[in-house]
Order: structure tokens, then sequence, then C-alpha cells
């Protein structure tokens, strides 16, 4: 059973009772992310993330570590472009220990200068290390590009420019302005009593600040293009993708059923053509990433250089098929036995069960139960998947990235209907 309660400071906390596990998942989760940063504090929303584990006014970073450890719970956090989570998983019987733990990260950290200067070193550290993964590097450069001027296509990381002139008094006012009481969800999953939890939120998180910056959205617009970026790798790595739709657009779920018709799966057109058939690719999928606003259907290769152009053509070549031609009653069932297993499954996690709720609380502002959403995928059809497909994959706004030895490489800038820019290396 879900529970929904709003306190009187506007911190809204959902639970959902699992009597038949012994861990519990709690998460205080922030609706603003990485989209939101100012121009002059880019990377602010990520940056504070990780600044709320260098310790509290009570805990040092090693006390944190220590206390979770000692209760055998997992403590972790993330920033996205659109919200950001800190969450623990522990036994049913350590909830108010972790509790306590997890909300003096959340609201007491101590921003200690020589921290800051530390933790700057560690996320110039993680950019590096970005730039040297190739198949998360093409993600970053073909999102920039895809969204250029917009915030949406900007790294949650930052730069190393506006990472290196953060400042405590900076660091600390964005603090203050955003972890504020309507910006905050906390979802709980597991063993647990909800007039329990609900105690525990009240105590620690009653006296947050109700309000603070009002958040903006600007609907980004998407500017196709072709873009080669040079780098000396064993592998290119390709990126192409068209605009999709938003989260909570009435199409979600035939969007979910055609990109694992296209490459969600391993039994999905791209997979199976690409790399099962011809064994152009050890890794090819597509993915679906829906935002507030906005959308992208993103197919990603990773191939010989020689092999490009082969590759490109055959990813093409599937997009435009799927819009072509109806998929098969048999095709359409597998997508969908796939989605509904794969949902049933991730269910069974305490953890994906709290991520879920603060998910649909953020995006719908209201819980769908499993039923609905397996409803909602049993009614596409393969006229539906058509529909999409070719409102989707339409050439003039298809954008493709290449990264790899790029010099001398020659792809058809007229297929595409892109114009090509080189990148240096």
């Amino acid at each position: 059973m879900i529970i929904r309660e709003v306190f009187d400071n506007g911190l809204s906390l959902l639970t959902e009772a699992m009597p038949d596990v012994r861990s519990v998942s709690i998460g205080v989760w922030l609706s603003r992310g990485s989209r939101h940063d100012k121009v002059e504090e880019r990377g602010m929303a990520h940056f504070v993330e990780h600044m709320l584990f260098k310790g509290t006014k009570t805990r040092s970073a090693e006390d944190i570590a220590q206390a979770i450890d000692s209760l055998g719970g997992q403590l972790d956090a993330f920033t996205s472009k659109e919200c950001a989570s800190y969450h623990v998983r522990v036994l049913d019987e350590h909830l108010s220990d972790a509790l306590a733990v997890l909300s003096d990260v959340v609201l007491n950290p101590a921003f200690q200068p020589h921290e800051i200067a530390r933790e700057k070193k560690v996320i110039l550290e993680e950019i590096k290390m970005v730039e040297d993964t190739p198949d998360d590097f093409v993600h970053e450069l073909f999102t920039q590009q895809f969204w250029e001027g917009h915030s949406l296509g900007l790294p949650i990381l930052g730069s190393p420019d506006s990472i290196s002139s953060f400042t405590a008094p900076q660091i600390q006012d964005f603090f203050k302005r955003t972890y504020v009481a309507s910006n905050v969800i906390v979802s709980a999953a597991g063993n647990l009593e909800h007039v329990r939890i609900r105690d525990l939120i009240h105590a620690a998180f009653g006296g947050l600040e109700t309000s603070g910056e009002p958040v903006h959205w600007f609907a980004p617009e998407a500017k196709p293009g072709l873009q080669l970026h040079n780098k000396d790798l064993e592998q290119s790595h390709l990126c192409v993708g068209v605009p999709a739709y938003p989260q909570a657009h009435d199409d979600r779920y035939v969007c979910y059923v055609l990109n694992t018709i296209l490459g969600g799966s391993m039994s999905s057109r791209l997979f199976q053509n690409i790399r099962e058939k011809r064994g152009l690719a050890y890794t090819v999928y597509s993915g679906f990433s829906a935002y507030r606003d906005a959308g992208a259907l993103t197919i990603y290769a990773g191939c010989a250089t020689e092999a490009v152009n082969e590759v490109l053509g055959l990813i093409i070549k599937e997009a435009r098929e799927i819009a072509d031609v109806t998929v098969s009653s048999e095709e359409l069932r597998r997508a969908k036995d796939h989605l509904k297993g794969s949902l049933m499954l991730s269910l069974e996690s305490t953890g994906s069960r709290m991520s879920n709720l603060a998910y649909q609380e953020m995006c719908f502002g209201r819980q769908f139960s499993l039923d609905e959403t397996l409803s909602g995928i049993d009614r596409v059809t393969v006229q539906d998947v058509q529909r999409v497909a070719l409102d989707l994959f339409n050439d003039d706004l298809l954008s493709t990235t290449i990264l790899g030895r790029t010099d001398g490489l020659k792809v058809s800038a007229n297929r595409l209907n892109a114009k090509a820019v080189m990148l240096p290396e």
C-alpha cells in the first residue's frame, strides 16, 4: 500500500510497505538538477551532492562512512539533469539510526574550505575520466550538439573552469536557496510502518525552510547536425538521435515498446542485424531519455573506423524500416513481454520501489499502479508503433556524433541532411 503525505512546510513523503522483506530503502530527493544551474554555477548541483558527504557539523566524512558500514547498510547519491537523490538501504531494525545519518548529511553540511578544495580536485578527475571513456564521452558530445544553447545539453559535472571558480559562500548560498522543503520528496519502501516513518521525518525535516528560489523550466529545441570529433582511439563511437516525447506524454508507452524493438534488448533489430548477423560491433543499443519538457531517442554503436559508414547506414535503415513497414504482431508481443518482465523483476527491490515512488511524484504528481503501467504497455498496437516511428524518425531532425579517428572519414552529409562539423582532437 502506498501512502502519500504532505507536511505543513511543503515536503512530500511517500511510503510503500513491503512486509515480506527485511530491508528498508529510504531516499531524500531534490526535485531540481543540473539543468537548473545558473550560468555562473554550471556543475554546482553535482558539486554540492559531493560536498554533502564530506562532513556535517557533528560528523566527519569518515564518521558518516563508519556509521553506515556498522549498520551493514548502503549509502549513495547521484545528480541527474532534473533531480538529485540521497538514499540509504538497511535492515528494518536499523532504520532510525540510518535516517539519523542520512538527514544529518542532507541538512547539516559543513562546507569546510579545505574539503571544498579537495573535492574540486576529485571532480576535475571525474571530468577527465569521462573524457577518457569514449562510450560515455560520445554521449556528452552528442547531447551538447543536440540541445546546443540549452542547459539540458550541458554536462552534469560542469566544466573545469566553472568547478575551479566555486567559493564557499557561493556553495552555501546555493544550498540555502535550493535545499528547501518545497523541493524535497522523501520516499521509503520496505518493511516499514508509515506512522513511524512520518514521525521520524517530521522530527528531522519539520524545521526545513518552506521555499527558496523558484525553479524555472524552459523547453529546449533540438538541433540536427553531423559532428565529427577526432580522437586517437582503437574504435569509432557513434551516437545517432532524434527528438522524442517528454515524460508525461500520452505516447510514452509506445516509445518504450518502439525502443525495445529497435535496440533495447538482445533480440532487437539493431543488436541482431549489426552485431549478431554482421559482427560489426560489440555494443549497439538504443535508449529513450525523457525529461519534463523534452525527450530524445538515441542509438549508440562502437565499431571499427572502416565500418562507420556501414554501421551508420544500417542504423538509418533500421530506423526508416520500422517507420515504413508495420512490425509483426509476434515482434510486438516479444517487446511487450520483455518490457513487462523487466519492470516486474526490477520492482522486487526495495531500492527500485523507493526510487519509483519519487520518480512518479516528480513526473506525474501521482502514483501509477503496476497494473496501470502494464495495461499501458498492453494497449500499444502495431499501428501505434508505426505512427510514432513516422513522427520521430524524421531525417530533418536527425543528429549524429562520431568520435574516433575521423581524419579522412567520408560520411555522407546529404544522407543525414546535416552539415558536418570537424572538431579538433
